[in-house]
């Protein structure tokens, strides 16, 4: 394909912005970070040979910022603010929320609503929530995506496969839910 495309100019993927959607659909707002270690955590052993942390990084969530981009071309996603650690915060917009109930198969009635603002002041009380929320779901990375990485690599990912299983899937950590309007 020659050129950018027309519908994506990032070049991002279905399979990503679909990560980006249920991510931020449970969660109401993340980094490119974590909605890469929630929804590809094979990107985090892929580029583990890369000379600095930084650099890990930037290589391993450079498709998942891709998939934010085109979504914010959409007006699905926007920024929100940035981290203490200068990550940048997103979040759906109204529009990007009724994409990710079709992806969660969730009503949208039961979606919540939108975390602008949240990102303000950096949002320390979400990201220590989504931090929490990838501890217990343990994400494993596929294998069969690694199979032509160096020895090292795939050791690390097959210990990690090896670990404990993690606790639900990302849907089972919506972070909004609703309650009854009535009564007291």
């Amino acid at each position: 394909m020659a050129g950018k495309r027309k519908n994506n100019p990032a070049g991002s993927t279905n399979n990503y912005r679909g990560d980006a959607l249920r991510v931020l659909g449970a969660l109401k707002v993340a980094t490119a970070d974590q909605i890469q270690r929630i929804g590809a955590p094979h990107l985090t052993f892929r580029h583990a040979d890369r000379p600095t942390p930084s650099k890990q990084k930037q290589a391993r969530t450079a498709s998942h910022t891709a998939a934010l981009s085109d979504m914010r071309g959409h007006g699905l996603s926007e920024n929100g603010g940035s981290t203490e650690t200068g990550d940048s915060l997103r979040n759906l917009t109204p529009k990007g929320l009724q994409a990710a109930s079709y992806v969660l198969q969730r009503p949208v009635t039961e979606m919540g609503s939108t975390a602008r603002g949240a990102g303000s002041s950096g949002a320390p009380h979400p990201m220590a929530v989504n931090e929490t929320v990838i501890a217990m779901l343990r994400p494993k990375p596929n294998l069969a995506r690694l199979a032509d990485g160096p020895p090292h690599v795939q050791a690390a990912a097959q210990a990690a496969v090896d670990g404990p299983d993690g606790i639900g899937t990302i849907a089972s950590y919506w972070t909004e839910v609703p309650l009854p309007a009535t009564g007291t």
